[in-house]
Formats: structure tokens, C-alpha cells, sequence
């Protein structure tokens, strides 16, 4: 799958088959991440790789609506070391959301409500200073859920999407409304 495909045409998947992600494949997933420019390349994240089942449901309960983790085969949390590059963390996310899709894996971005931030960073061993900027889901995508598929045609899929019409958000210039 092309990089321009893999960009219009990934979905959020929030249903996993059982199946492993395999480890070279996510190897690939978190270089995606770590390759990710930064402002003054300051790579401001840390990557906490989550597996296991107990881990998953513990932090699903500090989750914005409990998320999707219970539902997941892998999840990546991504660390900040300050919460003053949250858009930094924003583009590795994205990095490792489009590779996966890219890699056949699908993905959904999953934030700690704010209620519970202390919690979150305290179960991941998160020092004080850092916070945990989101926490991605990743697995082969359950039946019924967004497939990715290397030869989709991408003027079809983004005629189908839900989303303005270029017209609509594109001025020249200057802003237009």
C-alpha cells in the first residue's frame, strides 16, 4: 500500500480478532513512531508497549469512555516528557496509526480522561513530570470493521468518506470561511 493510500483511506477500528500482531510487524508500527520529526527534533515521547489482558481492563477504567483496550491484542501508550509538545505526540501517533494501517493492522487513538491522568501515569510507572499523552489500540480488525486493502483505489474511497469537500476547506490567499 502506497503512503497516499494508506493516509485517505485508514479507519478507526475499534474490534479485534485474537490474532498476534507480529513482533517485527509492530517493530515496524513503533519506527514509524520514533521516526516522526519534532519541533527542534526534540522527540519529546516515549513508547510503552502494553500486552497484557490485566494491564489492558486496568487502564480501559481511566479511559475517556473506558476506550477500546479490553479489545485489543496490543496497545502502545505514547509518553510525553512535556506536556508542552502534546502536538509532537500527535504526529507519532499518527506516524504509527498510518503505518499499521499501511502493514494490514488496524488502530484506534484512546486518551486518559483527565480525572484519572495521575492514575494513568502511576499503573505505566510514569514519572510525574511526563503524562501520557494517548494510548493507541492496534489488531487485525474483526469482521464487520474497517479492512485495510493494498489496492484500493483512492479517489473511490475518499468519494465514499464522510468528511467536506475540499471546496470547502481549501481558500487561496486568504481565509474564506
Amino acid at each position: 500500500m502506497d503512503a497516499y493510500l494508506a493516509v485517505v483511506a485508514k479507519r478507526e477500528v475499534r474490534e479485534y480478532t485474537d490474532r498476534p500482531v507480529p513482533e517485527d510487524i509492530l517493530v515496524r508500527i513503533l519506527q514509524a513512531g520514533r521516526a516522526t520529526g519534532s519541533s527542534k527534533n526534540r522527540q519529546p515521547w516515549r513508547f510503552v508497549v502494553l500486552r497484557d489482558k490485566v494491564r489492558h481492563r486496568e487502564l480501559a477504567g481511566l479511559m475517556t469512555g473506558r476506550g477500546n483496550l479490553e479489545r485489543c491484542v496490543v496497545a502502545v501508550a505514547i509518553v510525553l516528557l512535556s506536556d508542552s509538545f502534546r502536538y509532537d505526540a500527535g504526529r507519532a501517533a499518527q506516524n504509527m496509526m498510518v503505518a499499521a494501517w499501511a502493514l494490514g493492522v488496524g488502530s484506534c487513538p484512546n486518551s486518559v480522561h483527565p480525572d484519572h491522568a495521575d492514575d494513568a501515569r502511576a499503573l505505566l510507572g510514569v514519572p510525574p513530570e511526563a503524562s501520557v499523552a494517548s494510548v493507541i489500540t492496534f489488531g487485525y480488525p474483526a469482521p464487520g470493521q474497517p479492512q485495510p486493502r493494498a489496492k484500493a483505489d483512492p479517489d473511490r474511497v475518499l468519494a465514499r468518506i464522510k468528511r467536506l469537500p475540499l471546496e470547502e476547506l481549501v481558500s487561496e490567499e486568504r481565509f474564506s470561511g
